[in-house]
């Protein structure tokens, strides 16, 4: 098979992974484009919240989190012009990594008493499912990409 094949089969089983996702989680019924485009939108609304209060240590890492979890659907998006299946994988582990960053930051808004945990749960939980979906992609994109490698090696 032609790498060219492969890459099409690829880009092609890829967008089947997100919808697969979409057809097992039936509680979230939006593909990850979306999906992570909401997660910004409600990182915004945060945000403002953050905004709204008199703590800096608050907007300081309300900052960052707002970076970082708007940044998570922009590497989504540019992985979906990726020049070739390693490009789409690490454009998506890229988008992996803020979304752990995303973590990283509701969890000290929670440990520094700045946002209570019941007001971050399901954002949190939120971002544990994009973080597991993206990482299933990349898995997925990865086990294809070496079986198009080992049928090409033939």
């Amino acid at each position: 098979m032609t790498d060219s094949k492969c890459k099409m089969q690829n880009e092609s089983k890829t967008m089947q992974d997100m919808q697969d996702h979409e057809v097992i989680n039936k509680a979230v019924p939006w593909d990850i484009h979306d999906r992570t485009e909401e997660y910004a939108l409600r990182a915004i609304k945060l945000f403002r919240h953050l905004k709204r209060k008199p703590r800096e240590d608050g907007m300081i890492i309300g900052r960052q989190y707002l970076r970082s979890a708007t940044s998570i659907g922009a590497n989504m998006v540019e992985a979906d012009s990726a020049e070739s299946s390693r490009d789409f994988v690490h454009k998506c582990n890229i988008a992996l990594k803020e979304a752990k960053e995303s973590r990283y930051w509701l969890r000290l808004l929670v440990r520094g008493e700045i946002v209570t945990p019941k007001r971050l749960k399901d954002l949190t939980e939120e971002t544990d499912e994009i973080i597991a979906v993206i990482a299933s992609i990349v898995v997925n994109t990865k086990k294809r990409n070496d079986q198009c490698k080992m049928q090409n090696a033939k």
